[in-house]
């Protein structure tokens, strides 16, 4: 074999490779971080030498409230991505199946509020939120987060939806069902891939929301994983606990790793399948 056909063969790889490190270096960084003493954190070696767990016994510390944390945010992102799925669900299905005016025109306003800035909403949500007496409270964070997680889902579901042949519905009419019956007992659980990938997709993206839960709380016992993290203190007023934060880091972000990584034959087989298996 040539040089330029071992070149032509490996670069694809390579490439794999490059983007792969690319895109896991600032997590192996914050993993060794978190695993080095508070004297040794500015330490550029690629390995912790000591391995002390320090850090992460200081991000359980009472005084950070980081345990209320990971519960609030826990609870807005469960809330959320329900609340999400339930409602693209049926409009996703709508949208793939039924034809109506303007259906082009709702769909592409419905994924163009997704893409407008959150600091765009803070403000007048946060004057509506302060006269209606819900700051600091859970629906002040999860319905803002709904205007972004919801077009989300649906755009995701349409297109799944799109996918799956019309005459699953029409078989299932004939033999007696009607278009509800077809979708709950037919639809549904042949989408169950696309939703589930969906779930995750949308819970990922709830989990990680900073700005509208600074925003809508100022106490502690409110706050989410992320916004207690940027208010982790250090020993001194002026010191920045890198170590802790850095933890709390890896605390909030390997759950979801584990996640989207154990279900992620289940959610490729059942995409690669399909409705026509």
């Amino acid at each position: 074999m040539s040089t330029t056909a071992k070149w032509r063969t490996w670069l694809p790889y390579a490439g794999v490779v490059a983007v792969v490190g690319y895109c896991l270096a600032p997590f192996y960084w914050m993993l060794v971080s978190s695993l080095r003493r508070t004297s040794d954190i500015f330490d550029t070696s690629l390995l912790p030498s000591p391995v002390s767990f320090e850090n992460f016994g200081a991000v359980f510390d009472p005084s950070q409230g980081f345990t209320r944390a990971l519960l609030n945010s826990l609870i807005v992102a469960g809330i959320t991505t329900s609340l999400a799925l339930l409602l693209a669900t049926f409009t996703a299905y709508a949208m793939a199946r039924l034809e109506f005016r303007f259906k082009r025109l709702i769909l592409t306003l419905v994924i163009a509020t997704s893409m407008f800035p959150v600091v765009s909403i803070v403000v007048p949500l946060l004057q509506l939120f302060t006269d209606i007496g819900w700051i600091n409270t859970y629906q002040a964070m999860i319905v803002p987060s709904m205007s972004f997680a919801l077009p989300l889902a649906v755009w995701n579901l349409t297109t799944f939806f799109r996918q799956m042949p019309d005459e699953l519905e029409h078989a299932a009419m004939i033999d007696g069902c009607t278009r509800g019956q077809a979708f709950r007992k037919i639809i549904v659980p042949l989408a169950a891939p696309g939703i589930f990938t969906t779930a995750i997709i949308t819970f990922i993206a709830a989990w990680n929301e900073f700005l509208i839960a600074l925003t809508m709380t100022n106490k502690p016992e409110m706050q989410t994983a992320p916004v207690a993290i940027s208010k982790f203190s250090g020993a001194t007023q002026f010191e920045t606990p890198f170590g802790s934060q850095m933890a709390a880091g890896v605390l909030v972000t390997v759950p979801l790793v584990v996640m989207v990584l154990f279900f992620q034959r289940r959610i490729v087989a059942g995409l690669t399948a399909g409705a026509a298996k």
